[in-house]
């Protein structure tokens, strides 16, 4: 009985953070510039890439991968309550973000529309807090298992 109102604050924080990710998710077009959202809802697919003002989409990008990852990481630590597993996360979003931030700048700079599905699927990994899925489960795994 005693966990009760911990566990009830608990699922109340996670609701209300997993809110901040759709809010995000529903503010996209308004908040954040980004003409490829408008370009991959529709037939991108007989459309050249549209042209985009590079240090503005960077700066919004990883502002909007920035956000995410705070919230996620804030998840991750109501769910778990460990610093050592956060600090792993945050390193690991950090390395992520990088790696697919170049990776996205530069398969647009290089190869536009030959790599048009490549392109969607490093941005969706940038916009939305797809790892957040991956280490719920994989956390959860380990602190079984210890």
């Amino acid at each position: 009985m005693q966990h009760r109102p911990q566990n009830k604050l608990k699922w109340f924080l996670i609701a209300f953070l997993v809110g901040l990710l759709l809010c995000i998710r529903a503010g996209e077009a308004q908040g954040f510039y980004d003409p490829l959202l408008y370009y991959f809802k529709n037939d991108y697919q007989n459309q050249p890439l549209p042209p985009i003002e590079s240090v503005r989409y960077g700066v919004h990008l990883f502002l909007r991968y920035g956000l995410n990852s705070l919230i996620s990481m804030a998840i991750l630590y109501v769910f778990f309550r460990s610093r050592e597993q956060l600090l792993f996360v945050g390193y690991l979003y950090v390395g992520l973000g990088l790696i697919l931030g170049a990776s996205f700048f530069l398969l647009y700079e290089t190869s536009g529309d030959a790599n048009k599905l490549l392109i969607f699927y490093v941005r969706r990994f940038l916009i939305q807090p797809l790892f957040l899925l991956l280490f719920i489960p994989a956390f959860y795994y380990q602190n079984k298992h210890r």
